[in-house]
């Protein structure tokens, strides 16, 4: 990790160094080498281009699955696709041509990718693609390290075998591309690209090359158009559950049901704002299914909100016990009023019931307190709702509306007899005026 100044603000980077294979040898066919050379410069905000001696045509050559590439992404996107190109010559034989370092690096590149009259149309082009597709170009030239690392089968990494004309060019050289105040964000589509992020343009590069045939250049773009979008979905859902935890995470109380779904309705506008307002590549028929496909997520985790939610209701959550003392009371007053006139059998099936409702509560109860048989409890709660729902709540509502409607005849009377009392009180009154 780095800590990246901008704008006087620090921002914590993530800095990963890859070191690929080695390419374009004898021991590597060419497709293994074009998809070691390719997704590397696919994912990288620094491609260090490792050269022996000198930059030769074929090695500009390589560049052209990319250049082809370039040209897609910018007709799309009106955005360089790539940010920076490091030449990295190591072995430079010709200091007296082009000093050591990044000021005979520049000079040399220059002249490798000079466009001059008389050059063939295909060697222009390429040369004009290159700076094209790459927002920054630098070369760098290093020494060799030294007769004993390059002859000796003793030689360990010691620092004390290797030339000090490379080290102090490699004191330059490192910190000129890992330097906080150097580092280059990878940038896809204009876009900072997060480790997770990163994650999602493996697989998606990955599914492309793993054919018998290197992929077109329109696959390459295709995806990283899905990568993209993948990227902006999980953004907006990082901002959705962020809002949501808000709203109802773990240790908020809890909320009604309607105000829950009204939260659910404004934070899920916001994280399909998050998601549209992201720049993607493809086009906006492109990014629909990505859309129906957020939006669907969404809604599961908004299930996984309202669940969690719920859990926190005391009433919802004493309804298993509530129901089984109840139905434990039932058995109870139905057992005694049987036993009362004499139907024992009966009796005896509402004591068994009873038990058994009270043996579950207690199994409940030990769930709820072990953790343990989380599956059992679950079937009991289950249960309890079913019985809640088709027993005792039809139960409860029709006492409830008697009771209302009981409560509401009975303010009528009194409505009725006030006003009878005070049409006699008044008519009396009349009747004394007059006499």
């Amino acid at each position: 990790m780095s800590d990246l100044i901008r704008d006087k603000k620090i921002f914590a980077v993530a800095v990963i160094l890859l070191d690929t294979q080695g390419t374009w040898d004898s021991k590597s066919t060419v497709k293994e080498c074009a998809t070691i050379f390719a997704l590397s410069t696919m994912i990288s905000s620094v491609q260090i281009y490792n050269l022996s001696s000198n930059i030769q045509e074929d090695d500009l050559q390589h560049l052209q699955l990319f250049t082809e590439y370039g040209r897609l992404a910018l007709a799309e996107t009106n955005l360089t696709p790539f940010q920076r190109l490091q030449f990295l010559v190591r072995d430079w034989r010709f200091p007296y041509e082009a000093p050591y370092g990044a000021v005979g690096g520049q000079k040399i590149l220059e002249k490798r990718l000079r466009v001059d009259e008389n050059q063939h149309p295909e060697l222009e082009s390429l040369r004009r693609h290159i700076r094209s597709c790459f927002s920054e170009i630098a070369c760098f030239l290093m020494p060799h390290p030294g007769i004993k690392v390059s002859t000796s089968p003793n030689f360990d990494g010691r620092l004390q075998d290797i030339d000090s004309e490379f080290k102090d060019n490699l004191k330059i050289l490192v910190p000129m591309i890992l330097a906080p105040e150097n580092l280059v964000v990878k940038q896809i589509n204009g876009q900072k690209v997060k480790a997770r992020d990163l994650v999602q343009y493996f697989k998606c590069y990955m599914q492309i090359y793993q054919g018998n045939e290197l992929p077109e250049p329109k696959s390459m773009l295709v995806a990283t158009a899905e990568a993209n979008n993948l990227s902006a979905v999980a953004d907006a859902k990082e901002v959705y559950t962020s809002l949501m935890e808000d709203v109802c995470g773990g240790t908020k109380p809890y909320l009604n049901t309607a105000a829950m779904e009204a939260e659910h309705r404004r934070v899920k506008d916001k994280a399909v704002q998050q998601f549209q307002s992201k720049r993607k590549m493809g086009g906006e028929e492109f990014s629909e299914k990505y859309k129906e496909q957020l939006e669907k997520d969404l809604e599961e985790t908004f299930n996984q909100f309202k669940a969690h939610n719920e859990s926190k209701n005391i009433f919802k959550a004493a309804r298993t016990p509530a129901v089984f003392f109840a139905l434990a009371v039932f058995c109870y007053i139905g057992s005694g009023a049987f036993g009362l006139f004499g139907a024992y059998t009966i009796a005896n099936v509402f004591n068994t019931a009873m038990a058994v409702a009270f043996v579950t509560l207690g199994f409940w109860a030990y769930v709820r307190y072990s953790g343990e048989f989380r599956d059992y409890g679950q079937q009991i709660d289950e249960t309890a709702n079913l019985i809640w729902e088709n027993c005792l709540k039809p139960v409860y509502q029709s006492l409830v509306e008697t009771s209302v409607q009981q409560m509401a005849v009975q303010a009528a009377e009194l409505a009725v007899n006030n006003a009878t009392a005070t049409v006699k009180i008044q008519s009396s009154a009349n009747g004394k005026k007059q006499a």
